[in-house]
């Protein structure tokens, strides 16, 4: 079990000024940042982010989504990272989301769902590497 996963904030949140308020909460659940980039990705980065989806029907869809506007990536550290944040953000339906989730608070639909985590210390790692060299850890 590591104690490190990945997030990003998706350019619907940015867009609607939530990422302060999302990044409080973050932290506020005992989240510690260790790395994080105000960032906008190119469709092809997009693209090889959520590669596993090439073949899905909503592919371009949500690459189209992701190149709509800045992201923020960050790296977070907290014991039992990946499942303590998955709690924290709510169920990728934001009607679904228990009370009080990020999901719950700014995500507007499944596709404009606010923020991205892990599912999984295995893709922690992959995705955290996707974004930040070693270098820009701390």
């Amino acid at each position: 079990m590591s104690n490190r996963t990945f997030t990003m904030i998706k350019p619907d949140a940015t867009g609607k000024g939530y990422t302060g308020a999302i990044l409080d909460q973050i932290i506020k659940a005992g989240f510690a940042i260790k790395a994080m980039k105000w960032t906008r990705l190119t469709a092809e980065q997009a693209g090889l982010f959520y590669d596993i989806h090439r073949e899905r029907p909503f592919f371009q869809e949500l690459v189209d989504f992701m190149i709509s506007g800045p992201i923020v990536a960050a790296i977070l550290e907290k014991d039992n990272a990946v499942a303590d944040f998955r709690t924290l953000i709510g169920a990728t339906n934001p009607a679904n989301a228990a009370e009080g989730t990020i999901r719950k608070l700014y995500a507007a639909s499944v596709g404009e769902n606010a923020v991205h985590g892990s599912d999984s210390d295995e893709n922690a790692i992959i995705e955290s590497d996707f974004f930040f060299s070693k270098l820009e850890r701390f």
